[in-house]
C-alpha cells in the first residue's frame, strides 16, 4: 500500500470558535497555539496541522495570568484575541 501525505486545501485556517477562550498561563512555560483550527485540544496544538499548510505558534507566558486566546484564528496579535471574531 502506498501512503502519501495529502495536504488539505486550506487558504484560511478553520474557525474553531467565534469567541476567545480564557486560559490559565504559567510564567515561563512554553505553549504551542493552534494556528490551523483543526486541533481537538483547542486552543493548543495537537499536531492536526500536518495535513494543512499552517504551523503552530510557539509562545512563552511572560507572567502567571489568564490569557484570552484567539479561537477564530484571524487575530493580528496571535495567540491573543484582538476582537477579529466580531467582524466574521
Amino acid at each position: 500500500m502506498n501512503y502519501i501525505k495529502q495536504e488539505k486545501k486550506m487558504d484560511k485556517p478553520k474557525i474553531a470558535d467565534n469567541t476567545p477562550i480564557a486560559t490559565d498561563l504559567e510564567k515561563g512555560k512554553q505553549y504551542l497555539w493552534c494556528a490551523c483550527g483543526e486541533s481537538k485540544n483547542q486552543p493548543f496544538c495537537d499536531y492536526s496541522h500536518v495535513s494543512t499548510p499552517f504551523e503552530p505558534l510557539s509562545f512563552e507566558a511572560k507572567e502567571d495570568e489568564t490569557g484570552y486566546l484567539c479561537m477564530c484564528k484571524q487575530s493580528k496579535n496571535p495567540p491573543y484575541c484582538d476582537g477579529s471574531h466580531m467582524s466574521l
